[in-house]
């Protein structure tokens, strides 16, 4: 999980701040093998949980982008500790640190399309999710969809931490987000891809909707750079099935074994808008050079097992 700042008069976003220890090779050596890096690349330690510790990290910074959050679709005993607290109390603990900073002229949040679906409304092919649903808390707490509830909660604190603290916030809304790994781990995006195509025996019959990591990076860059961006902004690049996915694939992979038959889904039918993304002046990666770009990185990463 990283953050990202930029202090006044720096070139673009140029400074990762890891949530985790600066100290811990694995989680940093990544980055600093990145181009420019000894030059321009400047880590902190910080902890999502403790207020102020984001102080000395933006300091003197004219744009702070906050992206960490913990991702997780699976069971959790403990929803609270697990996503709840870092995505809410992490927020509020970086937004409060930024407040203290005149020179920050805008906040950059990575929510998630997460906040916006569980609105209580139905969902089928006829229905066009926009940036102004929101999620409905209570909603996530019946169907124990807990990371929702954790984006939820966070972007509630977060536009009423700005209104009362005159802060310029702006929140991304993406959706799956695939493409090619920066970091030598896995994120649970490109893990649902690396299923399919790793010997998995079904796939989900079920919608897929996802966007490029190098898009998301942009439409971000854009939200902070262009004065007029306000408000939340849906990032998804295609509405597609599973099936159609694999056929992407099978048409550029022929060799890897990919799994033939389908399983029940709890991926709903709906449409995403791309309208207002498209006011940041972002194109859209087509889907097959993401697809390819996606696992090449896996397989140079040595994730593929064939």
């Amino acid at each position: 999980m990283y953050k990202f700042a930029r202090k006044a008069g720096e070139d673009r976003v140029q400074r990762p701040l890891p949530f985790v220890s600066v100290y811990d090779p694995k989680k940093t050596e990544h980055l600093l093998a990145l181009d420019g890096a000894k030059e321009r690349l400047h880590l902190f330690k910080a902890d999502l949980l403790e207020e102020g510790a984001f102080d000395p990290v933006v300091d003197g910074c004219e744009g702070v982008f906050h992206t960490a959050s913990p991702v997780s679709l699976s069971p959790t005993d403990d929803p609270q500790v697990d996503l709840i607290d870092p995505a809410l109390k992490g927020t509020l603990n970086v937004l409060r640190s930024c407040a203290k900073v005149h020179s920050i002229r805008r906040v950059v949040l990575t929510s998630s399309l997460a906040a916006c679906i569980y609105s209580g409304k139905p969902l089928n092919h006829d229905v066009v999710i926009d940036e102004t649903w929101h999620s409905d808390p209570a909603i996530c707490k019946e169907l124990k969809a807990w990371y929702s509830l954790s984006k939820t909660l966070a972007e509630e604190a977060a536009w009423s931490f700005a209104k009362e603290n005159a802060t310029d916030l702006v929140i991304m809304n993406p959706s799956f987000v695939i493409g090619p790994l920066l970091q030598p781990t896995l994120n649970l995006s490109v893990e649902m891809i690396l299923n399919l195509v790793n010997g998995a025996e079904t796939y989900p019959n079920g919608y897929y909707r996802c966007i490029d990591v190098r898009d998301v990076a942009n439409a971000h860059i854009q939200a902070f750079e262009i004065p007029s961006a306000s408000g939340r902004y849906g990032l998804t690049a295609y509405v597609t099935t599973f099936s159609e996915v694999l056929k992407i694939i099978r048409e550029n992979y022929p060799t890897l074994r990919l799994p033939e038959k389908s399983e029940e889904s709890t991926y709903k039918p709906y449409q995403v808008s791309k309208e207002k993304a498209k006011t940041l002046g972002i194109s859209f990666t087509p889907l097959d050079l993401t697809l390819v770009d996606t696992i090449e990185s896996l397989r140079e990463k040595g994730f593929l097992k064939t």
